[in-house]
């Protein structure tokens, strides 16, 4: 649960902490418990690993639900031939009319750049995705994945980079996710059928199994009891006279004008696909993408 600050000069200190990542890491145990093949879990001190092959995937969740604030994990994905498989990293509330933000690392043959996948869902409606490559090997050494949600934006962030925005625009009549409280999940699958150059390249199970390395996580974010109503959840997770929390302030309300930069440095350079741009799928341009301005 985000801690709350009175004065303004220490929740200014703190704010800039957070947008710089430096947060302090929970263990595995305290934030998340496993999800499903319990025996398919690996641990090594502060290193989580998940491993997949062809009896079964894994995956894990948050003990707790969470309404804004900011999530993270170091992940370390599959090295080699990583073909057919899916690591996926989320947060999703429930029901057939649930909110979710993805991160889905899309593994390939040896030498083949990883490509992420990211999505919005809202309201239960996705087919929002963005494709894209890494400016390092993502198999090579950990690196950062965040998502920062507030009642203004949603922010994806690789190394404490923004690589995709998702603004609240409301005043289009454009539904935002602000209401569903979300667990935090990870997973790895096997996804041949369309994870690998559309389904072309399948999983060679000769190099299973395929492991990715999890450490560093973190949660601050506003918790939120399975009982609680949305219409409590929402009162309890915005800020009022007698509370503040960080992800509101203004400061938290757009992206600074270096993150801009660097968002902008991201698109023209990694970005593969866009369904914004994606003229087959959308004869008519998803309307968000109209008013975008990324």
């Amino acid at each position: 649960m985000a801690v709350l600050f009175k004065m303004p000069v220490v929740l200014g200190f703190f704010v800039g902490l957070m947008m710089l990542g430096l947060a302090s890491s929970a263990e595995f145990h305290e934030l998340f418990q496993p999800g499903w093949a319990n025996d398919h879990f690996i641990y090594e001190g502060e290193l989580l690993k998940l491993k997949l092959d062809n009896f079964s995937g894994a995956g894990f969740a948050s003990k707790s639900r969470y309404l804004f604030g900011k999530v993270s994990m170091q992940i370390k994905l599959v090295e080699g031939d990583s073909a057919g498989t899916v690591t996926a990293y989320y947060m999703s509330s429930e029901g057939p009319y649930h909110n979710e933000f993805d991160f889905e690392f899309l593994g390939n043959t040896t030498g083949e750049p990883y490509l992420l996948q990211t999505n919005v869902y809202v309201n239960g409606v996705g087919n929002r995705e963005q494709r894209m490559n890494l400016w390092f090997d993502p198999t090579k050494d950990f690196h950062s994945y965040s998502l920062l949600w507030n009642q203004r934006q949603v922010v994806f962030l690789v190394d404490e980079t923004p690589i995709r925005l998702h603004t609240n625009m409301e005043h289009k009549g454009i539904p935002f996710p602000k209401d569903q409280a979300m667990g935090v999940y990870s997973s790895i699958w096997n996804a041949d059928d369309w994870a690998t150059q559309g389904g072309l390249v399948k999983t060679d199970w000769s190099h299973a199994p395929f492991v990715a390395s999890y450490k560093g996580f973190e949660i601050d974010a506003c918790e939120c009891p399975v009982s609680v109503t949305a219409d409590e959840i929402a009162k309890k997770c915005s800020s009022s006279a007698e509370k503040r929390f960080w992800w509101d302030e203004p400061t938290m309300s757009e992206l600074s004008l270096h993150q801009s930069h660097q968002l902008v440095w991201v698109r023209a350079n990694h970005l593969v696909y866009d369904y914004c741009t994606d003229t087959a799928r959308f004869p008519i341009k998803p309307v968000e993408c109209e008013h975008h301005r990324h």
